[in-house]
């Protein structure tokens, strides 16, 4: 006979979690920002790599995006948590890491590099598209009034190229927030540990993920009114019909690029 829907457990989940709950939706989200963050810094490296023109910097640039874009992130993730201290002769992944007014676990410094790492793959050529919509009359209008490469890149094209670049920025981070749900296998007690942890005690698995899922809606829902917010300030709808917010919740909700990771 089959067990009856425990709606207490879900509405506790919901509207009174306790404190290790309220601790993993806060690692979820400072793992999904830290990741994002890094993510970000290197698919900007790396998109400038690519217009370098430097053959060694060029074929990197490619190297990087073809490995951790070609394999999945949950390999990439239990490679980097396991096997770079090996590989490397030192330990780049300590069982804690001190950070003053913070400890942060191994598996979570290992979980938030691999995801950073994973997304600047992504992010390569996300920017590198941002920059190639700007006209190169506009860095060759910089050069001419004697700015460098670099300045003009930060001053002129960048600024510009964030009006492209956001939206898509956006859904990276949207499906980042879910994929530190990988994390859990790990250690790392983020939102989906959290509940696992749970079901193994009281054998509820449907209430415990259902609540989890709930909490994913909330962060990706929040997240999506956050994000109309930055593209109606650039202007991002410039470049195209932007999406109301019931489509852009719709769309967020029903992405699955994030599980072929």
């Amino acid at each position: 006979m089959l067990a009856a829907f425990d709606w207490h457990i879900l509405w506790q989940r919901i509207f009174h979690p306790d404190h290790a709950f309220a601790l993993a939706l806060w690692r979820t989200v400072y793992i999904a920002v830290v990741a994002q963050i890094l993510g970000v810094a290197l698919g900007l490296l790396a998109a400038l790599m690519r217009m370098s023109r430097l053959v060694v910097l060029r074929a990197l640039s490619n190297a990087y995006t073809l490995v951790f874009r070609g394999t999945p992130v949950i390999v990439q993730i239990f490679y980097i948590y396991l096997g770079a201290n090996l590989l490397l002769g030192f330990t780049l992944i300590p069982n804690n890491v001190n950070f003053g007014l913070f400890t942060l676990s191994g598996a979570a410094f290992a979980g938030m590099l691999a995801l950073g790492i994973n997304e600047g793959a992504y992010m390569r050529e996300i920017v590198r598209a941002g920059i190639d919509s700007i006209d190169r009359g506009q860095m060759e209008a910089a050069k001419s009034l004697g700015m460098t490469t670099g300045l003009g890149m930060r001053r002129i094209v960048l600024p510009q190229a964030a009006r492209v670049i956001v939206p898509p920025l956006g859904n990276e981070f949207n499906n980042m927030l879910k994929t530190t749900s990988l994390l859990a296998f790990i250690g790392v007690t983020e939102l989906f540990q959290d509940a696992e942890i749970h079901y193994s005690q009281t054998f509820k698995p449907v209430e415990y993920f259902t609540a989890v899922a709930f909490w994913y809606l909330v962060l990706t829902s929040v997240w999506s009114f956050i994000q109309a917010r930055i593209e109606r300030r650039l202007g991002a709808s410039d470049f195209g019909d932007e999406p109301s917010m019931r489509q852009r919740l719709i769309e967020n909700w029903t992405s699955r690029e994030w599980l072929t990771r």
